[in-house]
């Protein structure tokens, strides 16, 4: 049944409107980033072909190419071993990112108290870096997993050709990492996990990846508290 002038119908044809417009909004940032990175990858691509042989830099000072600060830290594990081009959990990867549903969720790892940087890389096949905002963005020259990280910020990128609900061990089985209440990648020890700043108390593997999440894992002692994420500036 119609509703009059201003009633929920309108409201909610508007509402819609407005969150088809904030996504195309989000998809030309994103677009303006990649044409940057690959016009990089263009103008040295000798020198990036060298540099994706060596760990990323990072710095705890400032945000890297994504708006979001790079992590500080050693890498918690290697993408080296992670999954090369076969279906993972019914995740695929294609030549070309999908869109259709697009957002971000953001990890970072405490071992002991001290912070291991979720590596960039992870779900990008044959990574191409290059430098972008004065950090190392990755482009894959093969394919991209449909969960995927492009800068050592700890920001995983859900990029799916229709929205569907992935989690923390799905990006973790991409990774070819362990997951589990005593165990993050290569550290164990007992895991203690935080929301948005709120404790988890289920299975880690379980986490939702949602938008503009902040997800947390404290591997062992000293426990860190939850450290929020500014998004203000990310590009995103």
């Amino acid at each position: 049944m119609s509703t009059g002038r201003g009633g929920p119908d309108r409201r909610g044809v508007r509402a819609k409107v407005e969150a088809q417009r904030a996504a195309e909004r989000r998809a030309e940032r994103r677009r303006r980033v990649l044409i940057a990175a690959g016009a990089v990858v263009v103008v040295g691509g000798i020198i990036a072909v060298v540099v994706v042989n060596f760990p990323s830099s990072s710095s705890s000072s400032g945000t890297g190419p994504e708006g979001i600060a790079l992590q500080s830290g050693p890498v918690l594990a290697s993408v080296s071993s992670a999954a090369s081009g076969q279906t993972v959990d019914g995740i695929s990867c294609d030549a070309s990112e999908q869109v259709a549903y697009h957002i971000h969720s953001h990890l970072a790892v405490y071992v002991n108290g001290q912070q291991r940087s979720v590596p960039y890389g992870v779900g990008v096949v044959q990574p191409v870096p290059s430098t972008v905002n004065g950090g190392t963005f990755v482009s894959a020259s093969q394919c991209y997993y449909w969960l995927h990280t492009h800068a050592q910020d700890g920001i995983i990128h859900v990029e799916s050709p229709s929205q569907k609900q992935y989690t923390l061990g799905q990006f973790f089985d991409i990774w070819k990492q362990p997951l589990s209440a005593n165990q993050v990648g290569p550290a164990t020890g007992h895991v203690t996990a935080y929301v948005n700043g709120k404790a988890f108390t289920g299975d880690p593997r379980t986490i939702t990846l949602q938008e503009h999440e902040d997800i947390q894992l404290n591997v062992g002692e000293p426990q860190v508290s939850p450290q929020p994420v500014d998004w203000s500036h990310a590009q995103l």
